[in-house]
C-alpha cells in the first residue's frame, strides 16, 4: 500500500511596486482549478504537478490534490484571495492519515499582510499538521527564499534552468526525495546561504555565463554522501521586502558545517561575480536604430523589452519602444504583447481591414515607460485571445490574452491584449495571424524566457530597457524595506 500524500499549488511572483493588487480574479485569469480539474489540465504537461504524478504512480501513492492556482505576476496578493486559496488546502490537511505534503510554490509571493507569502502558507499548514510531517516544496529560481521557508519544510527544490524548461523534472526530483523521506531512508533539512544583493548579476540565466559552472558544481556536490538537492536562486529584485536576494539551498543531512560550506562556496561565487552582467541594455532609440538597419538574411532581429516584462510584474503597456520604432520608420515588424484592455475592447467592434485611430498603452503609470501613444492603423485580427503553446516552456498548455486585437501601424503588427502574459512561445504571435519568421524585426516583452522559443529563429537578439517597472536602473524604484547596504543600490557593501 502506497503513502497518502496531500498536494497543492499556489503560485505568485509579486512585484511590490505594481499598484494593481492581485485578487482572486487575477488567479482565475491564469488558472484556478480544483484538484481533478488541475490533474486533467496539467497532469501530462511540463508542470511540477505532472512530475509529482509521475512519481506518485510509480510508488502507488494515494494522492489528494487540493488546488492549483496561479496568477500572472503583479501587485500584492489581497487578503481575501490568499485566504480563499489556502482554505481548501487547510481543510484537506485537517484530515487524518497523511504521510507527506507536496507544495508547488513560487517563492516570491508577497501578500497584503505578509511579506513572506510562502512562509505564511507553511506556518498555517504546520499549525494543522504539526512540526514533523515531511513537506517537499518546489520553487522557481527567482524565489526570495526566507529563513522561515527553510525552517518549516524539509525539502526545497528549485528549477535548474532559466528559461525554465525542467519544470516537470523538478517535480520528479522533489517527489522522489519526499518518498525517501516518508520511507525513513533520509531525514533531510534545508540549509540556506544568502548574500546582500537584489539579484544575481544576470537574473539567474543558465544558457550562458557563470550559472553553468555553478550548476555543474552543484551537481557534483549532490554526488556526495548526505547531499540530496542543491538549489541556486537568482532572486526577484522587484520586491521591497527584508529577505530579498540570491540564495543557495542545500537539502541534505549530516554535519551542518559541511553542508553550509557547500552553500557558502556557491553563494560566495555569486557575490564575487556580481559585476559580470552579460546583457547590454539599450535605450529605445538605440534599439530602433539597429532595427532600421537590420537585414533579415539570417533571421529576424529580436528585441526584448526587458523592463516591461509582464512576467515580472511590469504593466506590459509601456509604448516607449514602439514609439521609437515608429519614429525610425521600422517596417515589416511585430510587437507584442501590449497590454491595454481598454484599447483591445474598443477594437473588438471595428471591422477587419478598417482604419482605426486611438490611443494605446501608457495608461497605468506613464512615468514608467511613457504615456499613451496616438496611432492610426489597420485592424488585422480581433477576438478572444486563446493560445495553446507548442514551445519548450508552454508546450501543450493553454493561455488566454482575453479580448485581443492586431493593429498594423505603419508596417508594425501590434498585438494588443487584455490579460498580462509575457511572450515565451511562437504561438503567442501565430495564433493571431502573425508569423514571426516572416518579419524582419520581432519585438516582445520578456526578460529571458523568450529565448527558449525565439532564439532558434533569431538572426540576432538585443535587449532594451525602456524605463518601465522592471528596469535594471534600480535607483528609479522607491525601495524602503530592503536591508541597507545592499548591492547594487549601495556599492560599498561588504560580506
Amino acid at each position: 500500500m502506497g503513502f497518502n500524500v496531500l498536494s497543492a499549488e499556489i503560485s505568485h511572483e509579486t512585484n511590490t511596486f505594481n499598484i494593481r493588487p492581485t485578487d482572486l480574479q487575477a488567479f482565475r485569469d491564469r488558472y484556478l482549478l480544483d484538484g481533478p480539474a488541475a490533474i486533467g489540465a496539467k497532469g501530462d504537461k511540463n508542470t511540477e504537478l505532472a512530475g509529482l504524478l509521475d512519481v506518485g504512480r510509480a510508488y502507488d501513492w494515494t494522492m489528494t490534490h487540493a488546488i492549483s492556482a496561479a496568477a500572472g505576476p503583479g501587485g500584492r496578493v489581497t487578503r481575501m484571495a490568499f485566504d480563499a486559496l489556502l482554505a481548501p488546502v487547510l481543510e484537506a490537511a485537517a484530515q487524518d492519515g497523511w504521510d507527506g505534503v507536496f507544495l508547488i510554490l513560487h517563492g516570491a509571493m508577497v501578500t497584503e499582510d505578509h511579506d513572506d507569502g510562502e512562509g505564511e502558507i507553511l506556518r498555517r499548514l504546520r499549525a494543522v499538521i504539526g512540526p514533523e510531517l515531511p513537506i517537499a516544496v518546489t520553487l522557481d529560481p527567482h524565489a526570495n527564499v526566507t529563513s522561515a521557508m527553510c525552517a518549516l519544510s524539509q525539502i526545497l527544490v528549485s528549477f535548474t534552468t532559466y528559461p525554465h524548461v525542467d519544470i516537470r523534472a523538478t517535480g520528479r526530483r522533489a517527489a522522489e526525495l519526499l518518498h525517501r523521506n516518508m520511507t525513513g531512508e533520509i531525514q533531510p533539512r534545508t540549509y540556506r546561504a544568502h548574500r546582500p544583493m537584489l539579484e544575481e548579476a544576470n537574473g539567474g540565466r543558465t544558457d550562458i555565463g557563470p550559472m553553468i559552472d555553478r550548476h555543474a558544481m552543484a551537481r557534483a556536490f549532490e554526488a556526495r554522501r548526505g547531499v540530496y538537492a542543491i538549489s541556486i536562486n537568482g532572486a526577484f529584485p522587484c520586491a521591497d521586502i527584508a529577505e530579498i536576494g540570491p540564495t543557495v539551498l542545500v537539502t541534505g543531512e549530516g554535519e551542518t558545517a559541511r553542508l553550509t560550506a557547500m552553500a557558502n562556496e556557491l553563494a560566495d561565487d555569486i557575490w564575487a561575480r556580481r559585476h559580470e552582467a552579460f546583457n547590454t541594455y539599450l535605450a529605445p532609440s538605440q534599439a530602433a536604430a539597429i532595427a532600421r538597419a537590420w537585414r533579415p538574411d539570417s533571421g529576424p532581429l529580436v528585441i526584448a523589452d526587458y523592463a516591461d516584462n509582464p512576467g515580472s510584474g511590469a504593466y506590459g503597456d509601456a509604448p516607449a519602444l514602439l514609439a521609437a520604432l515608429l519614429e525610425a520608420d521600422v517596417g515589416n515588424a511585430c510587437f507584442g504583447p501590449l497590454i491595454d484592455a481598454q484599447a483591445a475592447a474598443e477594437l473588438q467592434d471595428a471591422p477587419i481591414g478598417g482604419q482605426v485611430t486611438l490611443q494605446i498603452g501608457g495608461k497605468t503609470m506613464p512615468a514608467f515607460g511613457g504615456g499613451p501613444l496616438d496611432v492610426t492603423g489597420t485592424l488585422m485580427w480581433c477576438g478572444e485571445g486563446r493560445v495553446v503553446g507548442d514551445g519548450p516552456i508552454l508546450g501543450g498548455q493553454e493561455r488566454s490574452f482575453g479580448p485581443t486585437a492586431v493593429l498594423r501601424v505603419a508596417g508594425i503588427d501590434v498585438l494588443i491584449v487584455s490579460i498580462a502574459h509575457q511572450m515565451l512561445d511562437l504561438q503567442q504571435f501565430r495564433a493571431f495571424g502573425i508569423e514571426p519568421t516572416a518579419k524582419s524585426v520581432v519585438v516582445l516583452k520578456s526578460m529571458q524566457h523568450f529565448r527558449a522559443a525565439f532564439a532558434p529563429i533569431a538572426g540576432r537578439i538585443i535587449v532594451c530597457d525602456t524605463g518601465a517597472l522592471c528596469t535594471t536602473r534600480y535607483d528609479l524604484l522607491p525601495y524602503k524595506n530592503v536591508p541597507r547596504p545592499i548591492f547594487p543600490l549601495d556599492q560599498g557593501v561588504a560580506v
